[in-house]
């Protein structure tokens, strides 16, 4: 009987990690498929395109769609200008919400939590864009200004409070024991507390640099007069649009046919959302280590 019971149990331990694996595996392909299209489409010939039933492999290998879209001096400017305030984004972003979460994370201040009710306030009731955009562009007269990509985005309410959460779970005896030695507030959160929060900071920066880099909205708001400022989402954008109405002037004639050349809408598109996904993929196994939580245990010792 035991020994049923024991070659049962063996079998059952087996099964299960066949299983596990098979579906994670069906769920990889099923997550991977969509991603490999689209750079199987982007890569293949623009007029084959048409067709469809394209799978994970080019049916006619065509690199027209880059061309198309590098060939253009603009689109370097445009990915400067996208990557220089993605990262200054970044940076001042975590700059000032890790301060400010800290200081409202201090139980000793008394003023926390009316500001953080403050705050919280902000992301329920929003006065709206025509507000946002008379503020911005009257007010401060940001117009046509490098400076309207950072300004506005230095400080995030919701990821203040998700750093300050975090911070709120570390042992207080930390901060304590650097106060014992003689340590200030700018001191205990830069040397003990900051080093403790890479792993929500690297998240937080993950998300920030995401929306930063994807974001053209505000080009089209803010900058849509001065060519110099442009994002490289919104010029990829206006790229796409150019496409689409060359595509629907050649469907005229035939001439106008081949005044297109090998591309299409589908394949230009596709190869602006790899152009415009490859430097977030680049980046984000670098910050992929951080997002595991629980560095902190273990640094108090009883």
């Amino acid at each position: 009987m035991n020994q049923t019971k024991t070659s049962s149990k063996i079998k059952h331990d087996k099964v299960f990690p066949t299983v596990n694996a098979i579906f994670l595996i069906l769920l990889m392909f099923i997550t991977l498929y969509p991603v490999i299209n689209t750079v199987a489409y982007s890569f293949n010939d623009g007029t084959d395109a048409l067709r469809g039933n394209i799978g994970l492999w080019p049916r006619v290998f065509s690199v027209e769609s880059y061309k198309t879209i590098l060939r253009d001096a603009a689109v370097y400017s445009a990915a400067w200008i996208s990557a220089s305030k993605t990262v200054i984004i970044t940076l001042l972003n975590l700059f000032w919400t890790s301060m400010l979460a800290y200081a409202l994370s201090r139980k000793e201040y008394v003023l926390r939590k009316p500001i953080t009710i403050l705050m919280v306030l902000t992301m329920y009731v929003n006065a709206g864009l025509i507000p946002n955009y008379l503020l911005i562009s009257k007010t401060l007269h940001l117009n046509n200004s490098y400076l309207v990509y950072i300004i506005p985005t230095m400080f995030s309410c919701f990821n203040m409070i998700v750093i300050r959460t975090y911070i709120a779970s570390l042992p207080d005896a930390l901060v304590e024991s650097a106060k014992i030695d003689g340590a200030g507030d700018i001191r205990a959160f830069w040397q003990i507390i900051f080093p403790l929060c890479k792993p929500v900071l690297a998240t937080v920066a993950l998300f920030v640099a995401v929306g930063s880099w994807n974001s053209w909205f505000d080009t089209y708001l803010y900058c849509g007069g001065k060519k110099e400022l442009y994002s490289l989402q919104y010029l990829l954008k206006m790229k796409l649009a150019t496409t689409q109405a060359s595509a629907n002037a050649a469907k005229a004639t035939a001439d106008a046919l081949k005044t297109v050349g090998q591309t299409t809408p589908v394949t230009i598109r596709c190869a602006i959302t790899v152009i415009a996904t490859v430097p977030i993929l680049i980046v984000y196994p670098f910050l992929q280590k951080y997002f595991v939580t629980g560095i902190a245990l273990g640094s108090v010792k009883e």
